[in-house]
This record gives structure tokens, sequence and C-alpha cells, in this order.
């Protein structure tokens, strides 16, 4: 990966242009592309890029996804999946150029292949001008890769020396002074100090005497009248003619340039014929290009600010006439709109969108402008300013969408935008703030006049709003309304209404009804017409009751069927979901590298979408695995970003679930009491101690030990109570019935529920602490004898530990049979090495395993049911124990590895 940057000029086009030749002619596939600033469709650079190497445009994916539903996870996939494809059969480059100007999908999709495909032989090359266009995102993506080891490289004026070495180059002969001083106007620009030493030699002010070249004439011309001269000595049609393309950009089609003059192609030409031997504009394969951008804005600057603001305007209501589509005139419309113009409102509304799903930042800054030219009083300014929330919202700005739409309201007439508040709501859910959601939909609802599809939206935020503040209980008569009404309601409000009674029935112990209505909301959400925003969402739900009950293999499924259906209806702001619900899911089954994998790469995620709603379900994994390591110092990091990051604690299960990983890091770290304060309304509240056993199966017994190590024997009686209770009512759920005779045994000292616990517990970690607490309760009915009952339990205990790799749990086993004089030799081998084969994890082997034999990212995650991000981070670990750089050399080593081990099981 290289980073180029640097002022226009400079010959970062050069640079890119050398090296694609040289890889060329190394037998790279070469790919090339570059932004335009007036170019809005999105991946455009790319697409272009890799279409080079394929050889051919890009086969289009399914569109069928609802009209609502955000595109942009599938459109990187439809340019991501083709370049894998090509660079796992031969090596490549990819050169990206003037990227100032390139759209945010392009920036989210590069920083997304770029992990993605970094185990395959591909070299960017990236290049931006620092001196024009919008960079703060731009600025984020460069330090991202420069973080993740790509090298950097600004180009700097030209020295003294270069200069007269280009001179040299360019005159034939040695530069006098006079010409050093006139090549000195140039800045050390190459581009400028070429430009004006062929035009001084094309009009002979230069001559060669003595070996060296000087001025013909005294008086030394200005650099910038050099490159006006060429534009100048134009003919009148065809200078008009490259002016007119300037309006259009950097590249412009023949066609709409001809539209602009009024003229048919063939009276133009001798026009283009002549503004290329002027050099001015040069051919490319389907479109014209002005030979560098510099000569671009010396064109510009020949127009007169009102007349350059005039043709663009032109030029976005010819483009609006004669295409099928706005977005091409939108950039126009955005340079030249005045207040009121209704044209242009009427252009920067269709492009916005146009573009909300596949580009929603895009469409941000087109209804951003239309909002700033619109009237107060015009009504279509409030749907303007729907549009962009929702394009906040889609981007993960949930708190600048919450202010914009307030703002906008704070001046809207009683029961008007009424979208707009639908909007809003959705985005006060994500942001936190539930309490205002619920009162947004009420508000709507209590509307006589509302629509029934907005009435669906609303009362599904009203659902969501309820179920964050957990008050079920005000939601449930409503959603049995919804239900009892269900020939007259809208899907959309029938989901959330199921929703919300199945999160009652969870917090209210009835599991099996939660199912119920979790299983009816995914088939309505799966089969109906509901918004595209709303339909992983029960899913979602369905998926963690799985886990929460521990039946694996469903959840493992259901998060399958989960990612596919994020995927096809590409819903950015949920895209890390399914890693983040696996990770949730590899840490109840004691995988916790996997666990640290899967979170890693939700938060990567989320990182480079910029949707961060859903991050603190990974950084509770990431502290809980923290903690069992012993790993303590990134546990409390991890909580303190918990705590102070913003988004949807009360979502789903956050709440409980966030209370439980702070009070585990909590007591961990040595301080009791803090902990059982930061779950005492799990032990004050009978609601909430419900769903917090129900959520998490270790609870239980964990929960009771720390209220007996605070003096706090009633708080263990109560969690006690309510865990035997949950498993009465549920008897179909033995995961219930375990944990209950954990916390029971540790309550009572009842070895008989512990042994229970030890046979019984789903949980692989709960299962080693039953027998760590059963040894425990031995050892103090024995005292100090040593009794074989007990330390055959510890042993327990310790052997399901170290299978998971916990290691603080096995360092405190360990401790307590020292004590009992127990002690074996194994205990002194190593940990499972940082580096070399052997270090690899049983899912690092699998990945590496299959990518070993040729398959792609995307084939191997097939096979192993995880994301493609997930496999390539799985891939960047082994590559990092292993020491390697590329897959060719993951198969030597996979090949050396299988031979070893064929000829150890020979001898």
């Amino acid at each position: 990966m290289v980073l180029i940057e640097g002022r226009a000029g400079m010959g970062k086009t050069c640079l890119l242009k050398k090296a694609a030749d040289v890889a060329a002619s190394a037998r790279f596939q070469v790919g090339r592309g570059a932004a335009d600033e007036l170019e809005l469709a999105p991946l455009a650079p790319l697409k272009s890029a890799v279409e080079e190497i394929h050889g051919g445009r890009l086969a289009a994916g399914r569109m069928n996804a609802p009209s609502s539903a955000d595109m942009r996870l599938m459109l990187v996939r439809e340019v991501c999946e083709p370049l894998e494809r090509l660079v796992a059969r031969r090596a490549a480059l990819l050169t990206l150029d003037e990227l100032q100007w390139a759209d945010p999908l392009t920036l989210l999709a590069i920083r997304s292949m770029v992990r993605d495909l970094s185990s395959y032989p591909l070299v960017w090359m990236l290049a931006r001008t620092t001196d024009g266009g919008p960079v703060s995102p731009l600025d984020r993506l460069y330090g991202g890769l420069e973080r993740d080891g790509a090298d950097r490289s600004m180009l700097e004026a030209l020295d003294e020396q270069a200069v007269t070495e280009v001179a040299t180059d360019v005159l034939g002969a040695a530069p006098g002074p006079d010409v050093l001083a006139l090549a000195a106007l140039a800045e050390g620009n190459p581009f400028l100090l070429v430009e004006t030493l062929g035009k001084l030699t094309a009009e002979g002010l230069v001559e060669t005497a003595d070996g060296h070249v000087r001025l013909t004439s005294e008086q030394q011309p200005w650099v910038q009248t050099i490159t006006r001269k060429r534009i100048d000595d134009l003919s009148p049609a065809t200078r008009n003619l490259v002016q007119v393309a300037g309006i259009l950009g950097q590249a412009i089609s023949v066609g709409d340039l001809a539209a602009m003059l009024g003229k048919p192609t063939s009276e133009l030409i001798w026009m283009l014929d002549e503004a290329m031997t002027a050099g001015i504009l040069v051919a490319g394969v389907d479109r014209l290009a002005f030979r560098h951008e510099l000569l671009r804005h010396a064109v510009l600057e020949t127009l007169a600010s009102p007349v350059r603001l005039a043709l663009h305007r032109e030029a976005g209501l010819t483009l609006l006439d004669s295409r099928g589509s706005a977005v091409p005139a939108a950039p126009h419309l955005i340079k030249s709109a005045l207040p009121g113009d209704a044209r242009a409102l009427l252009g920067l509304d269709r492009a916005a969108r146009e573009v909300l799903t596949t580009s929603p930042q895009t469409a941000l800054d087109l209804a951003m402008r239309a909002i700033e030219i619109s009237d107060p009083t015009d009504p279509g300014r409030f749907d303007r300013v729907a549009t962009a929330v929702d394009a906040l919202t889609m981007t993960g700005q949930v708190a600048e969408a919450t202010r914009l739409a307030r703002e906008t309201l704070g001046t809207a007439p009683p029961g008007a935008a009424l979208r707009l508040r639908c909007a809003l709501a959705y985005a006060l859910v994500l942001s936190g703030r539930p309490g205002d959601a619920v009162a947004e939909a009420e508000g709507v609802l209590a509307r006589p006049d509302v629509s029934d599809d907005l009435r669906g939206f609303a009362e599904s935020a009203l659902f969501w709003g309820l179920m964050s503040l957990r008050d079920f209980w005000k939601g449930r008569e409503r959603a049995e309304a919804v239900l009892a009404d269900r020939e007259y309601r809208d899907d959309t409000a029938l989901v959330g209404a199921h929703m919300l009674l199945g999160q009652f029935a969870m917090v209210d112990g009835k599991v099996a009804d939660s199912f119920r209505h979790l299983q009816e909301a995914v088939r309505i959400a799966s089969t109906g017409s509901v918004e595209a925003i709303e339909r992983p969402f029960p899913r979602m739900l369905l998926s963690m009751n799985y886990k929460f009950v521990r039946r694996l293999e469903e959840a493992e499924l259901s998060i399958q069927a989960l990612a596919e259906e994020i995927e096809m209806l590409g819903q950015t702001v949920q895209a890390a979901q399914p890693a983040f619900f696996r990770s949730c899911l590899r840490l109840a089954e004691g995988r916790l590298d996997d666990a640290v994998a899967e979170a890693e790469t939700g938060l990567m995620i989320d990182e480079e979408l910029g949707a961060h709603v859903f991050d603190l379900v990974g950084l509770c994994v990431l502290a809980i695995v923290f903690v069992r390591r012993g790993d303590l110092d990134s546990a409390v990091q991890c909580i303190d970003r918990y705590r102070s990051e913003r988004g949807a604690r009360g979502m789903m299960y956050g709440g409980a679930w966030g209370r439980w990983a702070r009070a585990v890091v909590v007591d961990a770290t040595g301080d009791p009491d803090r902990a059982l304060d930061v779950f005492r309304v799990a032990y004050t509240d009978a609601r909430e101690r419900r769903w917090t056993l129900l959520v998490e199966a270790t609870a239980a017994a964990w929960m009771t030990r720390l209220a007996l190590a605070t003096g706090e024997r009633r708080y263990a009686e109560h969690v006690v109570g309510t865990a035997e209770e949950l498993a009465r009512n549920n008897p179909g759920f033995p995961v219930l019935a375990a944990a209950a005779a954990h916390a029971r045994g540790v309550l009572h000292k009842d070895a008989a529920a512990l042994a229970v616990a030890v046979t019984d517990h789903p949980d692989p970690w709960g299962r080693a602490s039953a027998a760590e607490d059963l040894g425990v309760l031995l050892l103090e009915d024995t005292g100090r004898s040593g009794d074989r009952t007990a330390v055959g339990s510890f042993e327990e205990a310790l052997d399901g530990y170290e299978r998971i790799g916990a290691l603080r749990d096995v360092a405190r086993v360990r401790a307590r049979l020292r004590k009992l004089g127990v002690r074996h030799r194994h205990w002194a081998r190593t940990e499972r090495p940082a580096t070399g084969w052997a270090s690899l994890t049983d899912t690092e082997r699998a990945v590496a395993a299959l990518v070993a034999k040729g398959l792609t990212n995307r084939h191997a995650a097939a096979q192993m049911f995880l994301s493609p991000h997930t496999v390539s981070t799985h891939l960047r670990h082994v590559f990092s124990k292993l020491g390697i750089a590329s897959r060719v050399e993951l198969a030597r080593l996979a090949e050396r590895h299988l031979a070893d081990s064929e000829e150890d099981d020979r001898t």
C-alpha cells in the first residue's frame, strides 16, 4: 500500500502511470481509476479500475431489495468479489488518482477492501491533491491506512538542482541564469516548469549559445501568462468549447458537450481537433479529458464568476433533461442554485432520493444544499430535512440527525412534518434516548390525519423505544391491541408488536411464549411489506434468545440467516451485528480466541462504516474474555470505553448484559462492594433480576457468590429464588435448571446441587465454575486433609478452564491444588506459544487450511459459516503469528506442516 499526496502538478499522476507501466511489464494485472470533482456516482473510480482488470463492465448484482434498503454493502460487494477472484489468480496493481474528489462510498470501500484482501498479492497506490477539495474523510482514510503499515509519501517542490536537471533535459542544454530565474517562478512545480519550458521552446523565446540556453528577450513572461497564452491562441469557437468543457468537468462526454453548445457532434470535430492539437484536451476510451487539472483551472479562470455560475446552472438543467438520472446534474446545481430556484430544488430532491440508498453521505450533502436554498415557508422543506435525517441515521450520525430534526420541528406548525417526526423517533432510539423517541412517536400517533404507513412506522418506533426503556408493561396493551386488529394493521407495526410481546414474555419468565412471538415476527418480516430497517431486528432478538438458553446450533443457524438478510437488504448500520452476535455465541461455547476475533471484526466493521450503535456488545465480550484470561488492564479499558460510548445501551439485552460485564470486571479488580453497587438493581428489582438471569446463564451462581462475599445473604436468597422459579416455570430449557442448581449449591452449600451443575450445565465455563465451587465445599467439609474428592473436583475445574483458555481461573485453581500439596509436571509446560504453527487456534488452522487450498476468503467463509470480514481477521492473525505476508507462503507452510505430521504418524 502506497499513499501519495502533493499539490496539483507535482507529478502524482505521472508517478502512477510509471508504476502501472512497470507493473504491466512484470506481468501484473493493472487497474486504473480517478475520481472527478463533478462525479457523484458511487464507487466510480474503484469500479473503473476493477473493470480494467476484469476486461469489461462488472455485472450488476441482485437489486431485489426493498426500495428503502441501504445498498452500500451490496455495491461494495459487487466490486470486491470480482477483484478477489482476479487477484487470486495473478498479482495486481490498483492505482486510484485524485481521491480528494472521491465519493464517501469509494473511501469506505477502499478501507474495507484493503483489509479484507490484505492476504492477496494486491498492491494499492492511492494519490490525492492536497490543495483543493474536501479532505477530512480522506485524512482519516490515509491516517488509518498509514497506521496499518502503508507507506506515505508527500511529493515536495523540486529543489534548485532538480529544476536545473529538468530544464537541461527539456531544453537539451544547461539553462542560463535568466532561464533559471524564469523557471524559479514555477515554484518547483514539475508540470508548470515543463509547460513553461516547452512553450518557450515552441515560441522561439530561447536560444542556445556557448553550451547554455538563454532567453531571446530581456522581458521575462510570467508562468501563468504562458499557460493562459495556450488558451488565448485558440480560435474563438474552440476557446468557447473548452470553456464549456471546463464547466462539465475534468472528463467530458462529447454528447453532453454538444448538448450544452446546442450543436450536433459533427460540427464540433474541427474544434475538438484544435483543442487536442493545442495540448489542452486529450482523448480517452469513451470521453475527452483535460490534459491536466491545472489546465482546466486556467480555462475556468478565463470566465467571470457570474458567467461560471450561469453555465453551471445551464449544465445542471441540460443534464436533468437529457439523462434518466438527476445525479449527473446535481454537482452543477449545488454550485449554481439560488434561493427559491424551483427547478434546481426539484433536481436536488430527485438526486438525493436516488443516491440515498447507495451513498447516504452524498444524499445528505444534496439535501442540505436544497434546505439552504429553500424558502422557510416551502412545505417541501420538511421532507428535505427528513431525507437528511434519514441519511444521517443511515451513516450512524444519529446525534446530528436528532439535532437537525429538533431544530427544524421547532419552526413547524402543529401536525406538520409527520414523516420527519417518525424519522426523528427512530434516530432518538438509536442515539440512546428512548424516552424522547416514545414521546415523539406518541405525538405522531395522536394525529387523526396520520397515514397508515406512517402510523405503522410510528408504532414500530414506539415499541422499540419502550423495549429500550424496558417499559414492556406500558407497551403491552398497545401491542396486544395491534395484534387484535391485525387485519387493518401495517406489517411493520405487527412485527414491532410481536417483538415487544416477545421481550415482555422473556422478562416475565415465559421463555416459550417469547420464542413464539419472535418466530412470528421473523415470519412476518420475511414475507410481509416491512420497512427494510426493521426486517433484521426480529431475527436479532431470536438469535440471542437461542444463545440465552444455550440452544447453540439453532443460534448459529439463526445468525447465519441474519447475516444473509442484512447483506441482502444492505443494512449498513446493522452490518456488524452478526459478528457481535457470533462473539457472544463463541463466548458461550468457551471459544475465547474466536470470541475475540468476532468482536474485533464487529468493531472493525463499525469503525469502517461509522456506525457504532452496537459496539457495546463487542466491548462487553472483550471485557469478559480479558477477565478470564487475566488481562485486567485491557478489561478495564474496554469497560471505560463502554461507559464513554454513546449508543443504544438499553436496546435489546444491552443494559443487563452491560451491567453484568462491568460488575465482573470491577469484582476481578478486587472491589466486590463496588461490583455489588454496579449490579444492585438486578438484586433489588425482581423483573431486572429475572431478565439478567435469562440473559446470562452463568450469572445466577456468580451473583449468589458476590452477595455472600459482601454480606448480603438476602440478596443471594433473592437470586436463588428467582433462578429456581425460572427453572420450574420453563422445564423445556435445561440451562435454567442447571443455573438454578449451581446457585442453590453455592447458597446452601449443597454438594448434590453443585454436582448436578457440573454434569448438566451447557456452558463450559459454567461447568468448570461449578466444579470449582464443589471442590471448595468439599474441602470445607473435610478440612485440609487433602480429600481426594475435593482434589478431583478441582482437577475437573482446572481441566475445564484450561480447555477454554481461562488463564486467570486456571491460576486460581492451581493455587488451591498447591495448597493441598498437589502438583503436576504438566503445569510447568508453557502456554500456547505466541508464534509458529503451534500458536494457531483451531479456527485459525481451519481458515489457513482452506486458504492454502486456494479458496478465496468468501468461499472459506461460506464453508465455515463465518463472514468474509471474520476470515480476513483470522488471516491477519495467522500471518502475524507465522511471520508471513502472502497466501503463497501460507500454502508452503501448510504443505510442510502436513508433511511433518504425516511423517510423525509413520514414526
